[in-house]
């Protein structure tokens, strides 16, 4: 028997998710931008499920955005961002351990003149937000942080950096691919500005992410086509992979609770059947602030790590 640990990349479609997608996979079919009423029908029911996902993370209906997934919506909103207050300033706040849909778009910003800080972690895994207050310039326009480490598992002190943002006047994004479904969000009282997230990471389908953009942000398209997503991001929606994500993320908050407690319990276990065999075992990373399922451990050099050589 096969047993999956990679949760972090991907999850198993939770079957209840399945069931509420399958109608709009094989009868409601219909394009939500036609006119007539099977369209409308399917138009209504991603209004429904936007809906969902504002609730979910204590925003507005109108500040949620529906993309192809995390990377996507990454891009969206460094970019939109970037470029659409370019007159106010160049310079960019990150971390050096965000997940490449973050880097390789800094990178890319890079080539059009903006300037991008990046702000190293400490030993712990964990930003220092006084490290990045000290960054600030008065051309610092956005300030980005992931919400979670997608390796290491470390939760960043979100709300903290979220007053700095505030406090200077400056758009906060968080990549948060990792953290949805596994930590409570209120994107209100932790001053996110911007919050992207992908629907496979917590037992949704794959091939669909959110982007939450508040109301007052400033940004643009990155791509052009029809009036889809209020205009910001082009394309025929993915309808069942939406209804999917609506249901997805209702079931994972409603369940948060007991699913954090069942994730730390698999991880403790864990934990402790490696220390037992390997007692030199290092623990990568803040043991207190991380994701409840996540374990990120190192060998540190010894007769086994030898024997393991000598197989090789």
């Amino acid at each position: 028997m096969i047993k999956y640990f990679d949760n972090s990349a991907t999850t198993r479609l939770d079957e209840n998710v399945l069931a509420e997608m399958v109608p709009y996979l094989v009868d409601n079919y219909a394009n939500p931008s036609a006119l007539y009423s099977i369209g409308k029908k399917n138009k209504e029911a991603i209004t429904l499920a936007r809906m969902r996902v504002a609730n979910c993370i204590n925003a507005n209906v109108n500040e949620i955005y529906f993309t192809s997934g995390g990377s996507e919506s990454d891009n969206l909103a460094l970019k939109g961002i970037a470029f659409a207050n370019s007159k106010f300033g160049n310079h960019i706040i990150t971390s050096s351990f965000e997940h490449p849909a973050i880097l390789n778009t800094c990178k890319f910003l890079e080539r059009f003149g903006f300037r991008v800080t990046y702000i190293k972690p400490r030993a712990n895994g964990i930003v220092d937000p006084k490290d990045i207050e000290k960054a600030i310039t008065k051309k610092t326009i956005l300030i980005s942080i992931m919400f979670a480490n997608n390796e290491i598992g470390t939760i960043q002190r979100i709300k903290e950096i979220g007053e700095i943002a505030k406090k200077y006047s400056i758009y906060f994004h968080t990549d948060s691919v990792q953290a949805v479904g596994n930590v409570k969000i209120d994107v209100k009282e932790m001053n996110i500005s911007s919050l992207s997230m992908s629907s496979h990471k917590f037992y949704g389908p794959k091939g669909i992410g959110v982007l939450y953009m508040k109301s007052n942000v400033n940004f643009m398209r990155i791509q052009d086509g029809g009036h889809q997503e209020k205009e910001m991001r082009a394309g025929t929606e993915n309808v069942a992979g939406i209804i999917g994500t609506g249901k997805a993320l209702e079931i994972a908050t409603k369940n948060l609770k007991e699913h954090q407690i069942y994730l730390k319990n698999l991880r403790d276990y864990c934990l402790k059947e490696l220390k037992d065999n390997f007692p030199n075992i290092r623990i990568n990373g803040d043991m207190e602030n991380r994701l409840p399922g996540n374990l990120n451990v190192s060998f540190p050099r010894s007769r086994w790590s030898k024997a393991f050589r000598r197989v090789r």
